[in-house]
């Protein structure tokens, strides 16, 4: 193993605490998702798509010898009536050099329709997606911080079981941390799942990977691998963008880019912000990695939550954004509508759901007494599920993952309280 990879074990934190009966989980034992030994270097591996403008999605997958960067695609088995090429890239990381990353985008496609397809040769296999709705009632899937430990298998596969329609993804991906092969393992980790259903990601501190003096640029996996709309959002970083599904807008915003007055990133979101319409997309979410709010002991006062929010808080309350997803603090908490560090009826609620499975365990300590802006926080690994029911209502449930033990709550859009439209 590279000594970046030995150097990240070496930082690694670990938590066992217990509360009442429950004992709280220790860290998972780490996985590492290896090719079948008979496996072509000509066949595709790593699959996974996500949406890419209207009625559209991106295929992405890695061969490790050149193929012809083609999708095959139809709404039947081996009937396929539409075909779309992309490109093809490759990136090196100090003496890694990846497999060929394959970006095609297929479309249109109708919604709510399970299509089959084939990436690059005839010989590949037969994989099916399903779009999602156009309209209302819609699920999402929420988990961040995922990583590659036992509990991250129970996490995807709780989230399998669940029927969602789109999984969004708020940063840290694969916990890699320099050691490139570990992205290749994330991505046949994740496959069976982001290869049925569109996986909308953000990056976090993990997908940084900057070595100063000997690999300076920032986000190469992440940018190479994982291709979200951004220029189909007028972003022109893949670390911010936006998109729309059945009735929702959606926005991801970048916690480790620039994100001050005058930044491209706080320039694009006010232009993102003034597009949207909410008699078309009545919800309004948004996505960062370091949570604004957090009454963890962990990641307290770091300038990517605190500085972020000083710079970007008004943006989204006076946008009358619904909530913010974050991720980070290994653990789960929900906040009530807030704004300035106070109740406010018409400002977003916050959720910190970085509790995915990754391999540095649980943030265990919280500040005492709770805040009352904290309305629910709990410390285990789990996942959540957003089910958009129609232009006024959403049921959120968080699922603890070895018992199931859940947090739900109903949403009303701010979008149709009175009280609260601008």
């Amino acid at each position: 193993k590279s000594p970046y990879h030995v150097l990240s074990l070496l930082i690694i934190t670990t938590g066992l605490a217990a509360a009442g009966d429950y004992v709280r989980p220790a860290p998972g034992k780490s996985l590492y998702v290896s090719l079948a030994g008979d496996h072509s270097k000509n066949a595709p591996q790593q699959v996974h798509i996500s949406l890419a403008g209207d009625a559209k999605m991106r295929i992405s997958w890695i061969t490790d010898d050149m193929t012809p960067s083609m999708v095959k695609y139809g709404k039947s088995p081996g009937n396929y009536e539409g075909s779309a090429t992309g490109t093809s890239s490759t990136y090196r990381y100090i003496l890694y050099k990846s497999g060929h990353i394959h970006d095609v985008v297929i479309g249109p496609l109708e919604p709510s329709t399970t299509y089959y397809y084939k990436c690059g040769l005839d010989s590949s296999p037969e994989l099916s997606f399903r779009t999602p709705p156009v309209q209302f009632p819609i699920d999402f899937a929420v988990s961040g911080d995922l990583g590659q430990t036992e509990w991250t298998k129970s996490t995807l596969q709780h989230i399998g079981e669940t029927g969602y329609d789109v999984l969004l993804l708020p940063g840290d991906l694969s916990y890699a941390d320099f050691y490139q092969p570990s992205w290749d393992s994330f991505g046949r980790l994740v496959e069976p799942l982001a290869s049925q259903r569109p996986w909308m990601v953000s990056q976090g501190n993990h997908e940084v990977e900057r070595i100063p003096f000997i690999h300076k640029e920032r986000f190469t996996a992440y940018n190479a691998r994982w291709h979200m709309p951004f220029e189909e959002s007028g972003s022109n970083s893949n670390l911010f963008y936006s998109f729309e599904v059945a009735g929702v807008h959606v926005i991801m915003l970048g916690s480790y880019t620039d994100f001050g007055p005058g930044s491209d990133q706080y320039k694009w979101l006010e232009s993102d912000l003034k597009k949207v319409d909410r008699n078309r997309t009545p919800w309004l979410f948004a996505l960062v990695h370091a949570p604004w709010y957090n009454s963890n002991t962990a990641h307290q006062g770091e300038k990517e939550s605190t500085h972020m929010r000083d710079a970007m808080e008004d943006l989204l309350y006076n946008a009358r954004v619904d909530i913010v997803f974050a991720g980070h603090v290994h653990a789960y908490e929900r906040f009530t509508r807030v704004y300035k560090q106070q109740f406010d009826k018409c400002g977003p609620v916050h959720i910190t759901i970085g509790d995915g499975g990754n391999r540095e365990g649980l943030a265990t300590r919280y500040k005492d007494p709770q805040p009352k802006i904290s309305l629910f926080r709990e410390a285990s690994f789990g996942h959540g599920q957003l089910r958009v029911v129609n232009a006024s209502h959403a049921k959120w449930t968080w699922h603890r993952n070895d018992d199931a033990q859940p947090d739900s709550m109903w949403f009303t859009s701010l979008a149709s309280d009175s009280a609260c439209v601008v």
